[in-house]
C-alpha cells in the first residue's frame, strides 16, 4: 500500500514571509517627505521663544515692561528643519530698535534644532514713559522673519505744552505747537484778536485734527479771512490739552491799506490808535467816577454841603 504525503499548511507559512518583507521595506527605507535634501530652502521659523514652537500657545509677540534706564531680557525661538545648518543675521527695527542688544549679529542653528537665542533691551535713561513698538528682524537662507516686540515704559506722566512763534500775515495767523512732556496730547485752540475800537475775532476754544507726540513741534495756521483793512490789532493764542497742559502767546500787526501814501497811511493809523486810546482811559475814568459817587456817604440831614459852607464863609467877611 503506497504511503501518503503528508498535508502541508502553505498558506500561513507564505503570509508569515510577506509581512516580515514588508516590515523589514519600513525599517530601511526612510519616508519620502523627510528626504528635503542638501540645499533645498526649507521653511525655518522665528517667534518669541516660550509656548512651544507651534501651537495655539505660542506667544504671539514678546512683552517687555520697565522703567527707564533698565535692561529687560527674553528669548527668540529659531526653528531649523532642514539638514544643513542656518545662519540667521538679527537686528532690531522700528521705534524701539536702536533699544536692542544681542550677544552676536549673527547665530548658527544646527540641522533640524531649535534654538532658543536669548536677546536683551536697554531702555534708555530720557525714555518717555508709554507704550513703544518695535521688531527683531532676522534674515537667512534669503528670507526674512519679524518677530513683533512691545515695550511698556514705565514713570510719571507729565502734560506740557507751549505755543510760539506767533504771526500775524494779512489773513493768516501763523504758529507752532510744541509738546514739552512726555505724554501724547490733542490740544484745543481758541482765537481773540483786539483792534484800536474793540473786539475783531473771539473763537471759542476748540479741539485741533492733530495728536502732538511727546517733543514733537508742529507749524500751523489759523485762517482770518475777514481781517481788517485799517486797524492795529493784536492776536492772542490760547492751547489747552488733557492733564493739565495750557499755554498763551500774543502778536501784534498793523493793517494799514496800500492805496494810500505810506505817510498817510501811518498818519491815519496813528490818529485810531491815539483816539481808541482817549476812548479807552474815558471809558475807565467814568467808571471810576460812577464808582466813586457810589461809594461815597450822603451827606446827613444836620450837615449842610461843603459849597454852601464856603459861601456863608464868604458872606460873613463882608459884612
Amino acid at each position: 500500500m503506497p504511503q501518503s504525503t503528508p498535508y502541508v499548511h502553505r498558506r500561513p507559512f507564505a503570509l508569515a514571509v510577506l509581512f516580515g518583507a514588508l516590515l523589514l521595506s519600513l525599517l530601511v527605507v526612510p519616508p519620502a517627505a523627510a528626504d528635503d535634501g542638501p540645499g533645498t530652502p526649507a521653511g525655518w521659523t522665528a517667534r518669541p521663544a516660550g509656548g512651544g514652537s507651534a501651537g495655539e500657545d505660542a506667544r504671539p509677540y514678546v512683552y517687555l515692561e520697565g522703567t527707564p534706564g533698565t535692561v529687560l531680557q527674553d528669548r527668540l525661538s529659531v526653528t531649523n528643519p532642514a539638514r544643513t545648518p542656518l545662519t540667521v543675521r538679527l537686528r532690531g527695527d522700528g521705534p524701539a530698535g536702536p533699544w536692542f542688544r544681542f550677544a552676536a549679529d549673527t547665530v548658527t542653528v544646527p540641522a533640524r534644532t531649535r534654538a532658543d537665542v536669548p536677546f536683551a533691551l536697554a531702555v534708555p535713561r530720557d525714555a518717555v514713559p508709554g507704550g513703544v513698538a518695535g521688531e527683531i528682524l532676522t534674515v537667512g537662507r534669503g528670507e526674512e522673519g519679524r518677530v513683533p516686540v512691545r515695550v511698556r515704559v514705565g514713570g510719571p506722566t507729565l502734560a506740557a505744552l507751549t505755543v510760539e512763534d506767533v504771526e500775524v500775515s494779512g489773513r493768516t495767523i501763523r504758529y507752532a505747537l510744541v509738546n514739552r512732556g512726555n505724554a501724547p496730547l490733542r490740544p484745543r485752540l481758541s482765537v481773540r484778536a483786539e483792534g484800536a475800537f474793540g473786539t475783531l475775532l473771539d473763537r471759542q476754544a476748540r479741539p485741533l485734527p492733530l495728536e502732538l507726540a511727546p517733543g514733537r513741534r508742529v507749524e500751523l495756521t489759523e485762517p482770518w479771512p475777514d481781517a481788517p483793512a485799517l486797524d492795529s490789532v493784536t492776536v492772542r493764542l490760547r492751547v489747552t490739552a488733557e492733564g493739565g497742559a495750557r499755554d498763551e502767546a500774543a502778536a501784534s500787526a498793523a493793517y494799514v491799506p496800500p492805496a494810500p501814501v505810506t505817510g498817510a497811511g501811518l498818519l491815519a493809523l496813528a490818529v485810531l490808535a491815539v483816539l481808541g486810546a482817549r476812548a479807552y482811559r474815558r471809558g475807565r475814568w467814568r467808571t471810576g467816577t460812577s464808582a466813586a459817587a457810589a461809594t461815597a456817604p450822603a451827606p446827613g440831614p444836620d450837615k449842610q454841603p461843603a459849597e454852601e459852607e464856603r459861601h456863608l464863609e464868604t458872606a460873613g467877611a463882608e459884612s
